[in-house]
């Protein structure tokens, strides 16, 4: 397998809207990003993936583009972008952006065009027809929306505002080839490619359940025959010329189609996102967690992708609720639980991403009230819910679990005014735990999470082993201990993160050296709730 410099990197997502604001309008901007660059170098982090920060009018936060070669009012300006990439690379690290190609905005100049009349040249740069097919949207409500102007339907898979772009025209993919080019000869490293596998679409109905008018398709519109075809060209005629990494969002890909995805013969991208380990475990706070059931799948990862592919390894994103709030235990093992997740993941074979605030333990928000939410998916569930009838006190139940918004709370810096995220009204409220929990309140003591996090950088850094090592399962006896071995060479390491709030007994067989653990005191015989240990086998 090819030793590189993105196989060997630690990642950190920035969503920049919820970072740190410079301009007190209560959204954090990239000079702002630009601002906290010594705080993620020591953390140890060697590239940021920047969430959208193009022009947009934010139905989606930044998911729904206007201008692909603009910055978003808000987040600064393109000096302001240009400023920020140079602190970048002057401190030795690199950004990736997040490349939005399936849609872009109703807003963009391409749709005002497409939409102003049925003759217009780019009229079919989008999907437009006579009769809608029967699909529900990924964001809930029918996938088409009828323009009265034209007397057509336009298609959008997530909201109405976000305008599914016709990939089967050629002329649609030289314009995005050409602005990805762009990029990258402006100095970006690399993309995390947005919702990469919905390009390709079988348009026929799906099978309608009695007395629904649509519903959902994502055998239409996932992973259809010709998809490959896509983003192998998309590959040649960009990423393949250049020295990047690319990352895809591909969020129904088991590991059985690992090798024509990120394979290093045929694969069209470096890594991908499959959402598949974190999906079998409900993010329900009442569900049954299956610590076995997960390591099956993360383990199918591993023996798939190595010496052929390589890895992603994540527990949290923008999209998902905070881990130690549903995987763990934001009480009364907040800290434990926090780092024995981290602990789990982080030394598997692949690139790791921390998500921004996970490095501190950052949790789910109490909100109570459908009011302080802002994601649309969220709105949209809601509004859905509601007009099947279901009481809001189910609803809210379930928007408190599973809403995005979890993680899109403003960073928390410090214990003071805003949590030193502005000086202005957060576009989005603060979790109110920030007096307490927050980087201030970690940076100088040795046993916070953010300490551990920077430990695990290190150590990750300081081992080919962790980096390019074989990885087994390691036999506990004990159903919630996530445990494995890798091993490189004449190097063998074991990996044991404790998933459970009661105690369980284990023992090292034979001897190794204790590099990392996340309890002061080690109890032999004995794992303690949620506790983490690395070891050097001898």
């Amino acid at each position: 397998m090819k030793k590189t410099w993105w196989k060997e990197a630690v990642i950190y997502q920035v969503y920049t809207r919820s970072f740190k604001d410079t301009s007190g309008d209560g959204v954090g901007d990239l000079n702002g990003v630009a601002e906290k660059l010594d705080y993620l170098q020591e953390l140890g982090v060697d590239m940021l993936w920047l969430c959208p920060m193009y022009k947009s009018p934010n139905v989606d936060n930044g998911y729904d583009v206007s201008d692909y070669r603009d910055i978003m009012d808000e987040m600064g300006t393109m000096a302001d972008f240009d400023n920020m990439l140079e602190g970048i690379h002057s401190r030795g690290m690199k950004l990736i952006l997040d490349l939005v190609i399936n849609h872009t905005s109703d807003q963009h100049p391409w749709f005002l065009e497409s939409k102003s009349s049925r003759d217009n040249p780019k009229r079919d740069w989008y999907v437009w027809r006579d009769k809608p097919t029967n699909w529900e949207s990924i964001f809930g409500g029918p996938a088409w929306t009828y323009d009265p102007k034209t007397d057509q339907y336009y298609l959008h898979l997530y909201t109405k505002n976000q305008v599914d772009l016709n990939w089967e025209n050629p002329e649609v993919r030289r314009s995005i080839y050409d602005m990805v080019i762009w990029w990258i000869e402006k100095g970006v490293d690399g993309f995390r490619v947005d919702a990469i596998n919905h390009l390709k679409k079988d348009y026929t109905d799906m099978p309608n359940p009695e007395g629904e008018n649509y519903v959902p398709a994502w055998e239409k519109m996932t992973n259809v025959e010709g998809l490959q075809e896509f983003l192998t060209e998309l590959r040649d005629e960009t990423f393949a010329r250049y020295d990047v990494v690319t990352v895809g969002e591909a969020n129904s890909v088991k590991a059985e189609h690992l090798a024509e995805w990120i394979s290093e013969e045929e694969g069209k991208f470096n890594m991908i996102f499959s959402f598949e380990a974190l999906e079998s475990w409900n993010t329900d706070q009442d569900a049954d967690r299956n610590v076995v059931r997960v390591k099956k799948i993360f383990d199918q990862w591993q023996k798939k992708a190595h010496g052929i592919a390589w890895n992603s390894l994540y527990l949290e994103n923008h999209d998902r609720p905070r881990t130690v709030s549903t995987w763990g235990n934001d009480k009364e093992y907040w800290r434990e639980s926090a780092t024995a997740l981290a602990c789990m993941y982080f030394f598997m074979q692949g690139t790791p991403f921390i998500y921004q605030g996970q490095e501190i333990g950052m949790t789910n928000a109490p909100f109570e009230d459908i009011s302080m939410y802002r994601d649309v998916e969220t709105l949209n569930f809601c509004r859905y819910q509601q007009l099947q009838g279901v009481p809001v006190d189910e609803i809210m139940e379930k928007i408190k679990k599973i809403s995005r918004d979890h993680a899109r709370t403003p960073m928390q810096w410090n214990s003071g005014r805003k949590a030193g995220f502005t000086e202005g009204q957060p576009w989005i409220s603060l979790n109110p735990n920030y007096t307490w929990l927050n980087v201030e309140a970690q940076k100088n003591d040795g046993r916070s999470i953010l300490s551990f996090y920077k430990k695990m950088i290190a150590l990750r850094k300081s081992c080919e082993c962790l980096l390019y090592g074989s990885t087994e399962l390691a036999e506990v006896n004990c159903p919630d201990v996530y445990a494995y071995t890798r091993e490189y060479g004449n190097t063998k390491m074991l990996i044991v993160s404790h998933l459970d709030s009661d105690g369980c007994s284990w023992s090292l067989k034979g001897k190794g050296q204790l590099l990392l653990a996340n309890h002061e005191e080690i109890t032999e015989g004995r794992l303690q709730p949620y506790e983490a240990r690395v070891y050097l086998l001898d």
